[in-house]
């Protein structure tokens, strides 16, 4: 059968490829190692060429969305299971090396014809095309095109004949003796390089920051340290530390931090007066505020982490901090499917309560790969959309962010529950590459927890093996006290056996709905003593979510045919 120009093509260069791995190294000489070698440096000098070549003319001819993805970045990530930023530079290449098309299709030369040039003959590397990219980009903006374009060549001439060590000395003392005395102060300038970067969170949990601050930003900044990071105020090590007024002499005294740290505690305290005043108001349906996710093993070991839902991780310690002047929002879930129990609304946008339960379950973006938290996502309808008769309930539904929410529809990305209630995603075919389908980024629990606690994960129709012929037939399912069951839900009933006289005179049900606490007794049950609750038991996992105290939670209005919107986060 023949093949067409593009099979041939690639079956050739595989069939190359194959001759050359056939060759028996042991046997071969030194000189004709060194030319094996020679050659795939000059091979791999070309490739990308191929690569700029074709991704141009794609790039023209199509969209990410039609491939499936929110930008050429990601079809290129997901598609060839490469890192963002390594699509990016491979993206970035391409405009500049890759040939131009204008709106009728023909050609131009590339944005750096003699770097081009040079790379499709194999004569400089990637490190070369790096330093000459960087370079071009610090040229100042007076240098006329013809300039320029002189430069550029001047560069690919010197990368040819050395390394790419001279190439960026050689680049750099070019630029140096172009613009000896810097650039003018511009307003523009300063504009456009202003910003503060996070890094990643250090193994120890610490967050370093790089901040370029406009005049006007520190003018602010130096205002609020003059108050608050001065010797005595806002300082943890305090039993009551001195927020307002004028710290006392003996906090004055006994106050050992340094500048550093002053600033350090005054920044946490201006964050912390922000959230409590409530003047941020709603963000994606609920409150903005911190919110920490974590599971209630790690709260009885008091050991493990919080997640909060921007995606920080918090120590044990810090977590008792941040609880110490918070509610708690309880959210239980089934321990063998992961089920959020009774917590259902005849309305197409999930209520706050649910928001909540799904930022305890799903902790931020569930689309395998991202990494937005929790408070940078809706909630979507993962089981079947909205349009489609969906429903809103929170066991149907799971947090995405706004670009991966768009990516859902007709030849696009499909979503659905699985039988543990995570929320699979299913690519369209063109980036189907064998790929996760679920997003555990966002859950560190589901890393670090041992073994003994994963029982809650084993479905209660399959008998565990450490059981009893007896038991594994017939498991007792423990009842939690602080949750009530429902007439549709016998097998969360204490069975007989377990505990004979709250079996006999079960306690009065409640909504299912709704949870308690110490100051609405009104919601408890109201007759009869429950059933002593087993810690060990795997059928409930229960995560708590942290939030700090706000005014009371309110949706509106009761929701016709349910109970209250908030009931459930309550």
């Amino acid at each position: 059968m023949e093949l067409d120009p593009v099979g041939a093509a690639l079956a050739a260069l595989h069939a190359a490829n194959q001759a050359v791995a056939a060759l028996p190294a042991e046997r071969l000489t030194q000189e004709q190692k060194t030319a094996v070698l020679d050659g795939l440096q000059t091979l791999r000098c070309q490739l990308p060429s191929h690569e700029h070549r074709l991704l141009t003319h794609l790039q023209a001819e199509t969209t990410p969305k039609e491939m499936g993805a929110k930008s050429w970045r990601d079809v290129l990530a997901i598609r060839w299971r490469i890192s963002p930023s390594e699509a990016t530079r491979r993206l970035d290449e391409a405009a500049l090396l890759g040939p131009r098309l204008t709106l009728t299709g023909e050609a131009l030369e590339p944005v750096l014809p003699a770097t081009a040039l040079a790379q499709a003959n194999g004569l400089i590397n990637g490190e070369h095309v790096t330093v000459i990219r960087e370079a071009m980009d610090r040229i100042p903006a007076t240098v006329d095109p013809t300039t320029r374009a002189q430069m550029e060549v001047e560069w690919a001439r010197t990368a040819i004949g050395a390394g790419p060590k001279k190439l960026k000395d050689d680049a750099n003392r070019t630029i140096f003796l172009l613009d000896q005395d810097g650039p003018e102060p511009d307003d523009r300038e300063r504009q456009r390089r202003r910003g503060i970067t996070k890094s990643p969170q250090q193994p120890d949990g610490m967050i370093a920051l790089k901040a370029v601050l406009t005049p006007e930003a520190w003018a602010i900044i130096e205002a609020i340290f003059a108050k608050w990071a001065a010797p005595g105020m806002c300082n943890p090590a305090d039993e009551h530390p001195c927020v307002s007024g004028t710290p006392t002499r003996e906090q004055i005294k006994n106050d050992d931090r340094t500048l550093q740290q002053r600033q350090h505690d005054a920044l946490v305290q201006v964050g912390r007066w922000v959230l409590e005043s409530g003047v941020l108001g709603q963000h994606n349906g609920v409150a903005a505020t911190m919110i920490v996710r974590t599971t209630l093993q790690d709260l009885e070991r008091r050991a493990g982490v919080g997640v909060t839902g921007g995606g920080t991780v918090l120590p044990y310690g810090d977590m008792l901090k941040v609880a110490a002047n918070a509610d708690w929002y309880l959210a239980l879930f089934d321990g063998a499917t992961g089920s959020a129990m009774n917590l259902f609304r005849a309305r197409r946008t999930a209520s706050m309560a649910q928001r909540l339960m799904l930022i305890a379950r799903d902790g931020g973006c569930t689309k395998p790969g991202c990494t937005v938290p929790a408070y940078g996502t809706q909630v979507h309808h993962a089981a079947r959309d909205w349009a489609d008769d969906g429903q809103t309930n929170v066991d149907d539904m799971g947090l995405t962010c706004p670009p991966d929410n768009r990516l859902v529809g007709p030849n696009g990305w499909d979503t659905r529950m699985n039988n543990v209630h995570d929320v699979e995603w299913i690519p369209p075919p063109q980036l189907d590459t064998g790929q996760a389908r679920v997003n555990d980024y966002h859950r560190p629990e589901r890393l670090y927890r041992p073994p003994e606690d994963r029982s809650d994960e084993v479905p209660q129709d399959k008998p565990e093996a450490d059981l009893a012929p007896d038991a594994a037939e017939n498991p007792p399912t423990p009842w939690d006290p602080s949750t009530a069951w429902d007439e549709s839900a016998p097998q969360d009933k204490p069975e007989a056996g377990v505990t004979p006289d709250a079996a006999e005179n079960p306690p009065t049900p409640w909504d299912p709905s709704t949870a308690w606490d110490e100051t609405a007794p009104q919601d408890k049950p109201e007759a009869g003593e429950a059933p002593k609750v087993d810690e060990d038991a795997p059928t409930i996992l229960r995560l708590c979510t942290r939030v700090p105290h706000h005014p009371r939670l309110s949706d509106g209005p009761e929701t016709p045919g349910g109970p209250e919107p908030n009931a459930a986060a309550r």
